[in-house]
Formats: C-alpha cells, sequence, structure tokens
C-alpha cells in the first residue's frame, strides 16, 4: 500500500498483500480500540478522572504521550532533504491553504447551520472543530495512502504556523461577524492563545524535533541505506501503537458522554461525515484539476480532511466548560473522523488508478 513520493523513482516498499498483520488488519484493531474505550468510559468511570488528573495545556497527558509516540516514526521517515521541492510547488500551497483557512470553515459553518439549526451549542462545537486544522494524525492517514511524506510534513507545519495566527481571528468572524452579517443568532467566545501555542508546540513540535534530530544524526552515523532499510523498519510500528493506544484513552476519558447521549451524537456525526466526504474529495478532485499528481494530491485531501481534535476539545472546554455542548461535539468529532479517515485511505488507493492513470507514484495493492 505504498509508493514512491512525488519527484523520486519508484522505491521496493510492501503492497498491500505483503502488509504486516497489523497493518493489514488496521480498521479492525481501529474499531476494537473505540469500542474497548468507550466500555471503559462507561463502566469505570473513576478511569476517566484518573487520567485526567495530569494535562499538558487542557490535554491529558495519555493522551499527548499517545499522540508523540504516534507522531514520531512518521516524522522520521521524512527525508527533510527535500522539504524544499514542497515549498517551490506553487499550486500545492496554494490549493493546500485555500482548502484549510478558506473552504474547510466554510463548509463546516454552512453544515453546522443546515443540519444543526435548533442546537446552538453543538453547532457551535462543529465550528470550532472546523477551525482547527490537522497537525497530528493527519500524518498516519497520508502514510498509510501513500502520500508524500515530505509535503506532509510541509503542509502540516504551515497548518500549525496559521492556527496560532487565524484560529482567534476565524473564530469570531464565524461566530459573530458572519451570522450578523446573515441575520442568524451570534455566539460570544475567547479563545486562548496560550492554549494554542501549547497544542502547536507539543504534538508538533516535539515529535518534528525528534524525528529531524533522528534523521540527521541516523544518517550522519550510519548512512541512508542502513537508516531507511533497517532502522525505520523497527520503529514504524510504534505509529499505529501509539494510535491504537491514543484511540482507546481518548474514548475512554468520553464514553460515558458519548453512550448517554446517543441521538445527539447521531445528530453531531452527520454534518461531520458529509465536511470529511466532501473536504475529501475537493482536495482529490481539486489537486487532480491543478495538475497534481497521486502523491500530492492525496495529501491535499487528507490535510484538507483532517482536523486537530485535540486542539478543539481543549478549546471547546476551556471556553464553555467539559460538560457543556461544544465540548460533546469536539469529542464526537475523532469518534467519527477515525473510521471514516480510515476508510478513505481505502478509498484513495482504490481511486488512484483510475484517475491518475500512467502515474508512478499510484500504489500498487
Amino acid at each position: 500500500m505504498t509508493a514512491a513520493p512525488s519527484t523520486r523513482p519508484a522505491e521496493t516498499r510492501p503492497v498491500l498483500r505483503e502488509m504486516s498483520f497489523l497493518d493489514r488488519w488496521l480498521p479492525v484493531w481501529i474499531l476494537v480500540a473505540m469500542a474497548a474505550g468507550l466500555l471503559l468510559g462507561r463502566f469505570v468511570p473513576a478511569l476517566g478522572a484518573a487520567l485526567e488528573s495530569v494535562t499538558i495545556g487542557q490535554v491529558s497527558l495519555p493522551i499527548a504521550v499517545g499522540l508523540l509516540v504516534m507522531m514520531y516514526p512518521v516524522l522520521a521517515k521524512v527525508r527533510y532533504d527535500e522539504t524544499a521541492r514542497v515549498t517551490g510547488d506553487r499550486r500545492l500551497m496554494a490549493l493546500s491553504l485555500l482548502l484549510n483557512w478558506v473552504v474547510g470553515p466554510a463548509v463546516m459553518f454552512t453544515l453546522g447551520w443546515l443540519l444543526l439549526p435548533d442546537l446552538p451549542e453543538y453547532r457551535t462545537g462543529l465550528i470550532i472543530v472546523g477551525l482547527a486544522r490537522c497537525i497530528a494524525m493527519v500524518l498516519i492517514w497520508n502514510d498509510l495512502a501513500c502520500g508524500d511524506r515530505e509535503a506532509a510534513a510541509v503542509l502540516v507545519a504551515v497548518n500549525s504556523v496559521f492556527q496560532v495566527l487565524a484560529f482567534g481571528l476565524l473564530g469570531w468572524f464565524y461566530l459573530q461577524v458572519l451570522p450578523a452579517w446573515l441575520g442568524l443568532p451570534t455566539t460570544s467566545a475567547e479563545f486562548s492563545v496560550g492554549a494554542i501555542v501549547v497544542s502547536v508546540l507539543v504534538f508538533l513540535g516535539i515529535p518534528l524535533l525528534a524525528g529531524f534530530l533522528t534523521r540527521v544524526l541516523g544518517e550522519r552515523a550510519k548512512g541512508r541505506q542502513w537508516y531507511e532499510e533497517r532502522f525505520l523498519p523497527k520503529i514504524g510500528p510504534w505509529a499505529l501503537y501509539g494510535l491504537l493506544f491514543t484511540i482507546v484513552v481518548l474514548f475512554a476519558l468520553q464514553g460515558d458522554a458519548i453512550t448517554s447521549q446517543p441521538w445527539d451524537v447521531a445528530r453531531i456525526a452527520l454534518p461531520l461525515l458529509c465536511y470529511f466526504a466532501v473536504m475529501f474529495a475537493l482536495g482529490m478532485l481539486g489537486s487532480r484539476a491543478a495538475g497534481l499528481d497521486y502523491a500530492r494530491s492525496t495529501t491535499v485531501a487528507f490535510t484538507a480532511a483532517g482536523n486537530n481534535f485535540e486542539l478543539a476539545i481543549a478549546v471547546a472546554i476551556g471556553t464553555f466548560g467539559v460538560t457543556s455542548g461544544q465540548a460533546l461535539a469536539g469529542v464526537v468529532g475523532p469518534l467519527i473522523e477515525v473510521p471514516v479517515l480510515v476508510a478513505l485511505v481505502y478509498v484513495s488507493v482504490w481511486l488512484g488508478p483510475r484517475l491518475f492513470r500512467g502515474d508512478p507514484t499510484v500504489p500498487t495493492r
């Protein structure tokens, strides 16, 4: 299920039938992890308080640890000496910025008002989710779908910078200014810049620095061939271990809230499903129309569809309270996002040969 990144000759990398047992059955493990977390949260109420007893910013320490373990192997795979070719691709950069910071928030705002007109708390929570652009799990989905690793690293870094600079401004625009223009009720909210900065520094800065140093020092000591053929295969599975651990902890923290309000969860899930499908389709088809290859189109699609649920939950809890409807909407985000984006990994691999005929970056199954 892998292919060479853009502008590089094809590499010998595993195809679907040669994937490890863990990789091959990943959707099953994710569903099991989600179910385990929900059951733990529902039937072991004290577990949530224990997991939240230590936090980084407003995010549980176990979740933070899981995310760091998940992201480090992926960022250690990035060839940082090739990121210049990504920043020089104006089509890629412009399309990604447009989808992430103009189209994405607008789509979520529209879906929120169309599908949740009678539920202002949930609607506000969804809008906050739409403003929090993905800087973490997207690296896993992109890698599984054979996207361009270097492009993903650059776009995630760009999103993190924009998140610090634009999150509060966009929140003010979509919760107060635009609704007022349209004659709709407004929502007053103050976002903590500190929470956003902590989220970016912890969930991107630490694993990015660790991955970069590992790549540079590893290649300097043993060479690129040893690093990519011997070292990376040893640390690679830890990305999925971290992913599964994070899912279990996340759903254990919120299991009671999710299972005790199934109808509300269903109402929140509908616009989220629409959002992920619309953003992924716009990213993939828009990139193809712009002349990008499969690897870069996949990266644009996943970075546009994914969201930074850690930040969205932290902001919703910090602004509206842990028991608020806004917080529940943030929690439902990954409940829907994780299985949907895993499914979109397989959609990407299936679509590749059909949309990008003759493209050397298309993966073989």
